[in-house]
């Protein structure tokens, strides 16, 4: 083996050791895409950063090529791999080539974790999973029992280099996405802006899709989606958002897991009332 190759070999294994040890943490969390700026200038590098925290406060996630089962960067002509640094933070970094809305999108390989009961039903409460928590009643789920879960990151980021409004989010094949159905800096506080949950390309109805603001954090918005997967939110105040919802179903039969959950999550920012879309 060459010394190029065991170093990376090492890294790998360093990076491992270190994501199972706060693979527990990371499951109970919200995860993100964090760009250096939502509205780049023309010629401008945008860092995207993988974050995993809490109410618009996170700690990095290091690029990690075994992990990533896409990162690309959509434009309305065109679809690309988002470059990066194994291991480095930000994970990725594209470059603004024109005048337009750019979807960024991040979807991991799964990863298995285990969880208290207690942690579990925790956030099955806060993320709104009230059909998996029949379904424990009804198989009669000891009260003690670790829950054994496999995840998968599936984010999302809108950035605008001064989009005309006619310019959309579009989806990208993530397991569950959220589509904005309306373009973000084409919207002002107090504006209807609908999204759309979807699972494997179909509405995902029912689910739980909370908002939440980056400048007030406790401002937090929360609707569940209509047999078309969709809810409207009329977002209060300007500045980044982060609107989030997961989606779980009981593992597959001989997996050696009992759950199986997507986290999705879209970023954006949206202009104070009294702010022009695109005037920065």
């Amino acid at each position: 083996m060459s010394p190029s190759t065991r170093a990376r070999s090492a890294r790998a294994v360093t990076i491992a050791v270190l994501l199972v040890g706060i693979a527990p943490e990371l499951g109970a969390h919200d995860f993100w895409l964090g760009p250096s700026s939502f509205r780049p200038r023309i010629g401008a590098l945008v860092g995207l950063r993988l974050l995993v925290g809490q109410d618009m406060v996170g700690d990095p996630v290091p690029r990690e090529p075994e992990a990533i089962k896409q990162f690309v960067v959509a434009t309305q002509d065109s679809v690309t791999p988002v470059p990066g640094r194994d291991g480095g933070d930000p994970a990725g970094i594209i470059r603004v080539a024109a005048h337009g809305l750019l979807v960024v999108g991040y979807e991991s390989h799964p990863r298995a974790i285990e969880l208290a009961p207690g942690k579990f039903d925790q956030y099955l409460g806060e993320e709104g999973l009230d059909e998996i928590r029949s379904i424990r009643r009804s198989a009669g789920t000891r009260p003690l029992a670790t829950a054994r879960e496999m995840f998968s990151r599936c984010a999302k980021a809108l950035l605008s280099s001064g989009a005309p409004d006619a310019q959309h989010d579009r989806p990208l094949g993530l397991t569950l996405e959220l589509v904005t159905e309306r373009n973000p800096y084409a919207t002002t506080v107090g504006q209807d802006l609908p999204i759309v949950l979807t699972y494997k390309g179909r509405p995902r109805a029912g689910a739980l899709v909370i908002a939440v603001s980056q400048r007030d954090p406790a401002q937090k918005l929360n609707a569940r989606t209509d047999r078309e997967g969709r809810v409207v939110f009329r977002l209060p105040s300007g500045g980044a958002w982060l609107v989030k919802a997961v989606h779980m179903i009981p593992a597959a039969a001989g997996a050696h897991v009992d759950w199986e959950s997507f986290w999705a999550s879209s970023t954006f920012e949206i202009a104070a009332a009294n702010e022009s879309a695109h005037s920065r």
